[in-house]
């Protein structure tokens, strides 16, 4: 079939209409996701959503087809991906060198750093989408939502568009009730203590962290549980039991040992378990790229661009090459520029020099770790954090010995602000590769075409480069961060507190002025180099235990880390009540299981769409009204009972996922769509 024929039966792809349908959704998500980063430290993913508005908006107009509604996800994910430059960047302010954010620096951190994500994703796609045994569940969820509309298009049953919805609605509910009216506590948890020891138990309620737990499966999960119990059960109360007094009560005191102490041992073993994925990522990475060099080429195995199918065609790797490096130009630049009121001397073009090398090296090593994470965990609960303090760690090291160890105060700024600017760059890279990834994922399975997907997610990037300086600055001004406020007289209530920014102003602060605790950064990495060896023989028996995910499970908060277990569990139960029916049935596994499994992820979709909406609304709210909780109901009198309510409608909610995922399907679905590349 030529590419015309193709075209006719499959739709249009890359669309003006597409992508200006994109850029609009990117400017309003990334509003909602500036705001709830800066208030939570967590962002959520816009492709799901993205999906379900373009097929709205699209088959309104008419004509749509199921991968045009793809390039619009595709391009919309930039708005989830880009905000994670607010994980670090808001440091700069904290610490006093910058007073506001500067349009053009702001912009050009997050362009060069997303475009350097979108080249390194090219050569990955290979090595991790096509030829990785990786889920990527919010890929594959996607996937799923776009079939679903595209069913529902085309005049079918339309069972599986129903089934999502109605998880939607149920999950949007709660996260309306939670964070919204404050009718239900967003989560539960209490410190019990035994002598001077802490130990901390809860969960959360968010019915979308139950559908990624049944996405990424159990063997991650229970990863993630490994970590919950090192920090929970060991580290914190033997650090509370033998530390100093912190003259606070209980939770106080945990809560402070676990910030301050043992994410930095989670960090550790990040840090050993990232060298050790990319050191196995490393053969079929070169063989991409070689791959990839020789399509280009048109020797050897490979073909020219046009004679290749069109499942297998990137943006050729040269091109992608010499785009590569025509981005150090505008990154030195950045660097020069930002350097440029610090006394440097002859060192001056020498840190330019190693500082933009130093990006494009470590940001490409960070790329392939995320990826990899995105393939197992999903791009909502990759990471990007840990790999944000990795490298704002690995800088404020390096840098005193290139520039010298400053000793005034003036000095130490300059070197905590130059840390904090090369990890946001950093951190971008890592983060648009990791969700470029997860995108051409879902292109897989819905059979676009890679290099239309990377044109628009290019395009993306640019227009949220534009978009997110204004927003910050906004925000800023409107509401100050803790600890760093615009002008006086401004309620220090209301700031935002940008906790992911404080923490890595405050580890490079803490480096710089020799006052970090390495010891648990240490012991972290002892610990991820024992993981790393039970991960390699598990992985030889068959089971999936990956040592980074162990320190995922230390490094975010239990509520989190818990809630996504819950789904893992609930879907292993699930399955094997599914084999014991298959069983008593006398009737092959994969008969039962994959109609069900189907089910399954729309559902987990369902949740993620819905809770990732009414967040959207409840951000927007409190921007126009310009406070906190502007919808809620509950006052301080009634706030008590929330958490009971909380937990008998997340029971329910959980008891109701766990029959639809365990009980045999009354209609057939059709199996999971294989890829056709």
């Amino acid at each position: 079939m030529d590419e015309a024929q193709d075209t006719n039966r499959r739709g249009t792809e890359l669309t003006g209409r597409s992508l200006l349908i994109g850029g609009a959704i990117i400017v309003v998500f990334m509003a909602a996701n500036v705001y709830m980063g800066l208030k939570t430290g967590m962002t959520f993913s816009s492709s799901i959503p993205a999906a379900v508005i373009s097929m709205g908006l699209l088959r309104a107009v008419g004509g749509a087809s199921l991968v045009e509604n793809n390039i619009v996800q595709t391009q919309a994910s930039a708005a989830g991906t880009l905000c994670n430059v607010i994980l670090v960047l808001p440091g700069l302010v904290l610490i006093g060198y910058w007073h506001g954010f500067p349009f053009w620096q702001t912009s050009m951190v997050c362009l060069v750093g997303g475009l350097l994500g979108v080249a390194y994703s090219i050569p990955l796609r290979r090595a991790l989408v096509v030829g990785g045994d990786l889920p990527y569940p919010e890929g594959q969820a996607a996937a799923e939502v776009l079939h679903a509309g595209e069913s529902r298009a085309g005049g079918e049953e339309g069972g599986g568009l129903r089934t999502l919805l109605v998880a939607a609605a149920a999950s949007g509910a709660i996260a309306l009730a939670t964070g919204g009216l404050k009718l239900l506590a967003d989560g539960v948890r209490t410190t019990l203590v035994l002598g001077p020891a802490p130990f901390r138990f809860g969960t959360g309620f968010s019915l979308a962290l139950v559908g990624v737990g049944y996405l990424v499966g159990i063997g991650a999960c229970l990863a993630l549980f490994t970590g919950v119990v090192l920090s929970w059960g060991i580290a914190v109360p033997l650090l509370a039991t033998f530390g100093p007094d912190r003259g606070s009560s209980p939770a106080e005191a945990a809560d402070a040992i676990w910030a301050g102490q043992v994410r930095l041992i989670g960090a550790g073993i990040i840090a050993v378990g990232g060298v050790w994925t990319v050191g196995t990522l490393a053969k079929p990475i070169l063989t991409s790229i070689r791959s990839a060099l020789r399509s280009a080429r048109g020797t050897g195995e490979g073909r020219a661009l046009r004679e290749m199918p069109r499942l297998e065609r990137d943006i050729p790797i040269t091109w992608v090459g010499l785009a590569a490096a025509a981005l150090t130009l505008p990154l030195a630049g950045l660097v020069a520029w930002f350097a440029s009121g610090a006394n440097l001397g002859g060192v001056f073009p020498v840190l330019i020099v190693a500082a933009t090398l130093f990006v494009v090296l470590f940001g490409f090593l960070m790329a392939a770790a995320c990826g990899y994470l995105a393939g197992l965990l999903g791009s909502s609960s990759s990471p990007i954090s840990g790999i944000g303090i990795l490298t704002t760690m690995v800088v404020a090291v390096l840098l005193p010995i290139l520039v010298g160890h400053p000793v005034d105060e003036e000095g130490q700024r300059f070197v905590t602000g130059m840390a904090l600017l090369l990890a946001a760059v950093i951190v971008t890279i890592a983060s648009i590769a990791n969700d470029n990834l997860q995108d051409l994922k879902t292109g897989q399975l819905v059979d676009a075409t890679p290099w239309r997907q990377q044109v628009a997610l290019t395009v993306g990037v640019g227009i949220g480069a534009v978009v997110i300086a204004p927003l910050l600055a906004l925000l800023y001004g409107a509401y100050g961060f803790v600890g760093a406020l615009p002008r006086e007289g401004m309620e220090a209530r209301a700031a935002l507190p940008a906790p992911q920014a404080a923490l890595m102003a405050q580890i490079a602060g803490g480096i710089v002025h020799g006052e970090l605790p390495w010891t648990m950064v240490l012991i972290g990495m002892g610990l991820g180099t024992g993981f790393v060896a039970l991960e390699a023989l598990l992985r030889r028996r068959g089971l999936t235990f990956p040592a980074l995910t162990v320190g995922i499970g230390m490094y975010l908060p239990l509520e989190v880390e818990m809630t996504i277990a819950v789904g893992g569990v609930l879907g292993w139960l699930g399955t094997r009540a599914l084999h014991r029916a298959a069983a008593a049935e006398k009737r092959p596994r994969e008969t039962v299981v994959e109609p069900v499994r189907r089910r399954g992820v729309l559902l987990a979709s369902g949740f993620l769409v819905g809770e990732s909406f009414v967040g959207v609304l409840l951000a927007a709210a409190d921007t126009l009204t310009g406070r906190s909780a502007s919808l809620a109901l509950v006052g301080p009198d009634l706030a008590h009972l929330a958490p009971a309510f909380g937990v008998v409608v997340f029971g329910v909610a959980l008891v109701a996922f766990y029959r639809l995922v365990s009980r045999p399907a009354e209609s057939q679905f059709a199996p999971l769509r294989p890829s056709r590349d």
